[in-house]
């Protein structure tokens, strides 16, 4: 499909604006019969969905979950089964770390363990980030792993960056976290061959954090998730001919973007700033993403209230970015959390796109069961760039 838009590409002066919601789709409250979506009210929102298509996007295959980096890349158009990235490659390019070929990254939560070292909180209580700087700092200076050079950096609030670097270093290893509480930590396991010296590494890693962090409360031990190496991707501005910005104040997000070949604008740490940022660059790029983080936050606590409350938010900055008036505004998100699950889910999200061509829809509400009836229809993720571009009119016609 990316050679194909490559040969199809027109170039013009249409602006794009893509705002992702984070774990954007839920499910109905057992009380209400109502998703947190249909629950909130979302007069922008909805009046958008009145004006443009609407439809439900799928971003891996029926029933697969997905996380938050083969989501976007679904968004950004590329098929996240062909294009697999490790969560730990997008944390590192998002905190600006030097990550050079051959080396192993990893994504790192403080977590809590009791006594008998089973799990009791995956994200140690959201500890904030300055806790994050001194326990990252102890990693560094007192884990030594022989023949290897480690690298542990901050990220945000629990979440931290391991980078593994020596020659001969497979990146295909599985991941500690088991996703569920009451269990303890699984061990690194090599998938292949290449990265059995890597697993001993990692586990080497893990046993010292456990014994450094013993008497840390509530940060106390350390899961690891989304070993990988560098990836070589199809650039999204060549292949697209875009120039094409993103907005994000989340690292792992901006690691994305980079790794794609966007690039990454700075921020503050709210959506607002965000929003300040693309009026400020907005004469200087074709193609903005916008990514916004609190509805997943809600979502994975558990806090259907609070995901509301985060959506009437969002809801909010839809006249300013209106304001600059964009020849296409599409607004979706990378998978569900809905909060009855508190986690991801395998559920596919709405998806609203405003153009001066989009033509008709019946839809006049931005919610599950209302975009369903959509004229976009089910669509993989990956097809919706196309789409979007269709009508900047960026795509000239195929075949005579």
């Amino acid at each position: 499909m990316l050679d194909l838009i490559r040969e199809l590409v027109i170039r013009n002066v249409s602006k794009i604006v893509l705002v992702s919601l984070d774990g954007l789709g839920g499910l109905p409250d057992p009380t209400t019969g109502r998703s947190e979506l249909e629950t909130a009210r979302l007069p922008h929102l909805d009046a958008l969905a009145t004006r443009g298509a609407c439809g439900l996007i799928r971003h891996v295959a029926p029933g697969i979950t997905p996380g938050s980096g083969p989501g976007h890349l679904g968004l950004f158009g590329y098929d996240p089964l062909a294009y697999r990235v490790g969560r730990g490659v997008l944390e590192a390019l998002g905190i600006e770390f030097d990550l050079r070929p051959g080396d192993v990254a990893a994504r790192g939560n403080f977590c809590t363990v009791d006594g008998q070292g089973l799990i009791t909180d995956r994200r140690a209580g959201r500890i904030s980030t300055e806790i994050n700087m001194r326990l990252t700092d102890r990693l560094q200076r007192e884990i030594r792993l022989p023949g290897v050079e480690l690298f542990v950096e901050p990220v945000k609030e629990h979440r931290f960056v391991l980078v593994l670097r020596s020659a001969g270093l497979g990146g295909h290893l599985n991941e500690t976290d088991p996703q569920v509480l009451g269990k303890a930590p699984l061990r690194v396991r090599a998938l292949n061959p290449d990265s059995e010296r890597t697993a001993e590494v990692a586990n080497t890693f893990v046993d010292e954090a456990r014994r450094l962090l013993a008497d840390v409360a509530p940060a106390n031990m350390v899961l690891l998730r989304g070993f990988d190496r560098l990836p070589d991707l199809p650039q999204f501005p060549e292949v697209f001919g875009l120039r094409a910005a993103a907005i994000a104040a989340y690292p792992m997000y901006r690691g994305l973007a980079k790794l794609v070949g966007m690039e990454v604008l700075k921020t503050g740490n709210t959506f607002g700033d965000e929003v300040v940022t693309l009026r400020q660059h907005w004469d200087a790029y074709d193609f903005f993403f916008l990514h916004y983080k609190d509805t997943d936050k809600a979502g994975e606590d558990g806090d259907f209230a609070a995901k509301v409350s985060a959506l009437e938010r969002l809801d909010a900055f839809v006249p300013e970015i209106e304001a600059l008036r964009p020849d296409v505004l599409v607004i979706s998100g990378d998978h569900a959390s809905p909060a009855v699950l508190a986690a991801h889910g395998w559920q596919p999200v709405p998806v609203v796109l405003w153009s001066r061509h989009c033509g008709a829809d019946p839809v006049s509400a931005f919610n599950e069961r209302a975009c369903a009836s959509g004229t976009l229809g089910v669509m993989p993720a990956q097809h919706l760039m196309p789409v979007v571009m269709a009508n900047a009119l960026r795509l000239t016609k195929f075949g005579a």
